[in-house]
């Protein structure tokens, strides 16, 4: 199906419909993603305030076969809220559906539109003394219908899982323009097929994402972060299944940092403190919450210990304060502004099964350098697989010296991921950039049938096209 590029008669059209107050001038940022590998198609731009008025914009698009491209906080990184060059599309801003619907405190749920910030929900939850685990880089600008839209993870999915394992209920329009009424707060609800799932990381190519009822959690009565030095990767793994040993489910989060990413930190934002004098070739942050009554500090001094004796770890900081664990973390969180200050040449979202990791890292060095020579900012959620595999020019050159080389960094690194029994896309989602990758490795019954559910969905294929599935 052909879709046709918004024009100014149906601006007009679309202005007796809806409020003016949804007409928003279409600024740059609409139209390039953050790392600016990709720029997009402009055209109009809407932000709704309500379900019904998204209704309405969804309905006129399907009826005058125009595309509709969703956008969040336009933090994604893989082009899924840009619009493909071609066609003048709808951008459909959710940033307006930003309310606090209902608090459930006592059932650890709170009803959230789409548009709502990540840390505004972070500072709803605490609140109420409860917390939102959902947290990433982005939080300040990051909107949570954009993470469920794309199955966001972050640095508690260890656990607490992805943003799907968060949500209970949706409201959603679909293509249609039929508003889907599902913001249940049940936690057992067996009636069939599970639409919320379907949608949530559908990247807006089934409909769009409007409210969610979201589950809360009791804050952890005490919380500790220590960052330790260990060997290697091998020593990661082995520290990590010492952890869960000795505290089980008070582990929340558990990152792996290399040298060359404390590096980029130095030479990008000084003023961020390192607490190790020289640069550790390996260092793992770690994050507990605790029950009342246990101490997390003793608890890593312990781990600390412990795993000291069995060689896998040489030094480490423990914080004593508020202010240190911020500071600690402020070295993680900061890790993709130094990557973006820097410049890199290739950047690759990847998981593979734990076991697999030391070989991951080795292996891709060996890959790249059969290519050329390249500095690499490996970092990420070891804990549950997620690497963030970045590749960088030597210093002296700019990633512009590398753009011939792209493609072969992709498709060398991603088929080690395949070999391994990983994915090439483990929280950041498929958008633009990574259709060709999903053809590449998919399953293809698996992609048989995200074809035909998209077909039965949106037959008009007006919901971000080109996004996920390849067009036509």
């Amino acid at each position: 199906m052909t879709l046709a590029s918004v024009t100014e008669a149906h601006r007009e059209a679309l202005a007796a419909r809806l409020p003016e107050a949804v007409f928003r001038p279409l600024a740059p940022a609409y139209l390039e993603e953050p790392r600016g590998r990709y720029r997009g198609e402009g055209g109009l731009l809407l932000a709704p305030a309500t379900v019904e008025e998204v209704s309405t914009i969804l309905r006129f698009a399907n009826a005058e076969r125009l595309a509709v491209v969703p956008y969040g906080g336009g933090t994604g990184l893989v082009g899924g809220q840009i619009a493909a060059p071609g066609r003048a599309p709808i951008i459909l801003s959710l940033e307006r559906m930003d309310q606090i619907r209902a608090v459930f405190a006592e059932e650890n749920v709170i009803i959230a539109e789409a548009g709502v910030i990540l840390e505004t929900l972070h500072s709803e939850a605490e609140a109420v003394g409860r917390l939102f685990p959902l947290s990433l880089a982005a939080k300040g600008s990051a909107r949570i219908g954009g993470n469920l839209a794309t199955n966001a993870g972050g640095v508690n999915v260890l656990r607490y899982g992805n943003a799907r394992d968060l949500c209970l209920g949706l409201e959603a329009v679909l293509p249609s323009g039929e508003i889907w009424h599902g913001l249940t707060r049940l936690r057992k609800d067996n009636t069939g097929y599970d639409l919320r799932n379907l949608l949530i990381g559908s990247e807006g190519t089934l409909g769009v994402i409007t409210a969610a009822a979201l589950k809360l959690f009791p804050r952890p009565a005490g919380e500790g972060t220590a960052l330790l030095v260990v060997e290697s990767p091998e020593a990661a793994l082995g520290l990590l299944s010492m952890a869960r040993a000795a505290l089980g489910e008070g582990i929340s989060a558990f990152e792996l940092m290399s040298a060359q990413g404390l590096e980029f930190l130095a030479g990008t934002m000084p003023e961020l403190r390192q607490p190790f004098g020289s640069v550790p070739g390996w260092s793992v942050l770690i994050e507990l919450g605790l029950a009342r009554g246990l101490d997390p500090v003793a608890a890593l001094e312990g781990l600390f210990v412990e795993a000291a004796e069995a060689g896998l770890v040489s030094d480490g900081v423990i914080a004593q304060s508020g202010g240190q664990r911020e500071a600690l973390w402020a070295l993680r969180e900061n890790l993709p502004e130094a990557n973006r200050r820097i410049g890199s040449v290739s950047n690759h979202d990847i998981s593979v099964p734990l076991g697999a990791l030391p070989e991951m890292i080795a292996r891709g060095r060996e890959e790249l350098g059969a290519i050329d020579a390249f500095r690499v900012n490996c970092f990420g959620h070891v804990g549950d697989g997620n690497l963030h595999y970045n590749v960088f020019p030597m210093p002296g050159k700019t990633r512009a010296d590398h753009d011939h080389q792209r493609a072969e960094i992709k498709t060398a690194l991603h088929d080690l991921v395949h070999e391994l029994g990983g994915s090439v896309s483990a929280e950041h989602g498929i958008g633009r950039m990574k259709v060709e990758d999903l053809e590449r490795y998919g399953n293809p019954a698996k992609l048989a049938a995200m074809r035909a559910i998209k077909s039965a969905l949106d037959p008009n294929g007006i919901m971000n096209p080109g996004a996920v599935l390849r067009e036509g």
